[in-house]
C-alpha cells in the first residue's frame, strides 16, 4: 500500500493525477441474467488482469439514475482512497449526453454518465474536477459502430485505465466546469415548528424499510427521546397512503415484532420499519418525490 501512495505523490509533483490502487467498483441496472456485466469485467480484465474488480450494485431498478446516484452515496466512503468506480444507469445511451469521469474530494474516480448520476456525490462527498472522456483516446477499438453498450466499450474500458494507472485523470479528456454537472432535483426538508417534512428517497431494498431525506440533526430539532411517539403521515402526490403514532428506537428490537418504528439508518437520515417485516410491501410505499413524508410531534396542532 505505501508503493501507491508513493506513486499518487509522485505523480501529483509531475503535473498529473494517477489514483491506481487497482480497485475498480462496478454499478449498473444491467442485472447478472445475461452477459452485460460479465462483458465489463471481461473488457477491464484485459486492460489490466492484475485488477480487482467488486461489484456495488447490479441491481438498481432500470433506468433510475436517483437511486444510482444515492447507492454511490450509500458507499463510497467506506472505500479506500484511489478506488474507481463505474455506474452504467444510462437511459440516454447513444445520445448526446456527455461521457465523464469525476474526482471526488475523496480522491476517488467515478466514471459514468453526466445525467444525474453525481448528484450525491457532488452534494455530500464533493468533486474537485470532471473531466469528459474523449472517445477518441478512450473508448475500444472497432466499436464506434456500437451506440448502445457504453458500459462495455467507453466507461468499464475508461474505468479499467484509471484504476491500472494506465493513464491519469488529465488523460481522460477535456476539463468540463464542476458546476455545470447535470444535477437531479432533490427535496429540502421542510422544518416547522412542530414537525418536520421530506421525501421517501429510496429502500433498504432487501427489507423494505424506507429510508428519507430527513437528516438526522433535522429530525432531532423535534428533541426526541428514544421511546416517544410521533405522528406519521405519509403521501403520494395528494394521497393519502399512511397516517399512523409510531414509535422512536434505536433499533427494530425497540418494538415489538410487525409494529413500525422510526429509526436513524446509517446514513444518519430518517428511517421507517417495521420489525422483521416490509413496511414497503405493507403499506404500497414507493419512492421518489412525490413520496412526501411529515413526522409531527403528538399532541400538537399545526
Amino acid at each position: 500500500m505505501n508503493l501507491i501512495y508513493d506513486k499518487i505523490k509522485q505523480h501529483q509533483k509531475g503535473g498529473n493525477i494517477i489514483l491506481s490502487n487497482h480497485l475498480l467498483v462496478l454499478q449498473s441496472d444491467f442485472g447478472l441474467v445475461d452477459g452485460a456485466v460479465a462483458a465489463m469485467v471481461g473488457v477491464a480484465l484485459q486492460e489490466e488482469p492484475t485488477l480487482k474488480i467488486h461489484n456495488l450494485t447490479h441491481d438498481i431498478t432500470p433506468y433510475n439514475i436517483f437511486e444510482a446516484s444515492y447507492r454511490l452515496f450509500q458507499t463510497v466512503e467506506y472505500w479506500p482512497e484511489g478506488t474507481t468506480f463505474v455506474s452504467v444507469v444510462d437511459p440516454g445511451v447513444g445520445s448526446k449526453r456527455k461521457s465523464v469521469v469525476a474526482l471526488t474530494e475523496n480522491n476517488q474516480f467515478i466514471v459514468t454518465p453526466d445525467n444525474g448520476t453525481l448528484t450525491y456525490i457532488k452534494t455530500h462527498v464533493g468533486i474537485k474536477a470532471v473531466r469528459e472522456i474523449s472517445e477518441v483516446k478512450n473508448r475500444r477499438k472497432n466499436t464506434e459502430y456500437s451506440y448502445t453498450f457504453h458500459g462495455r466499450d467507453v466507461y468499464a474500458y475508461t474505468g479499467a485505465k484509471l484504476a491500472s494507472g494506465h493513464i491519469s485523470f488529465e488523460e481522460v479528456g477535456p476539463e468540463l466546469p464542476v458546476e455545470a454537472v447535470l444535477e437531479l432535483p432533490v427535496v429540502e426538508t421542510e422544518i416547522l415548528e412542530n414537525a418536520v417534512r421530506g421525501a421517501v428517497d429510496i429502500l433498504d431494498v432487501r427489507f423494505g424499510s424506507l429510508w428519507t431525506s430527513i437528516k438526522r440533526e433535522e429530525f432531532y430539532t423535534l428533541s426526541p427521546e428514544f421511546g416517544d411517539r410521533f405522528e406519521v403521515t405519509i403521501f403520494n402526490n395528494d394521497m393519502l397512503v399512511y397516517q399512523n403514532q409510531v414509535t422512536y428506537g434505536k433499533s427494530f428490537a425497540d418494538v415489538r415484532i410487525g409494529q413500525p418504528i422510526i429509526y436513524i439508518n446509517s446514513l444518519y437520515r430518517v428511517g421507517l420499519a417495521i420489525n422483521q417485516g416490509s413496511f414497503a410491501k405493507a403499506y404500497n410505499v414507493g419512492v421518489g418525490s412525490n413520496w412526501r413524508i411529515e413526522i409531527k410531534k403528538l399532541g400538537v396542532s399545526l
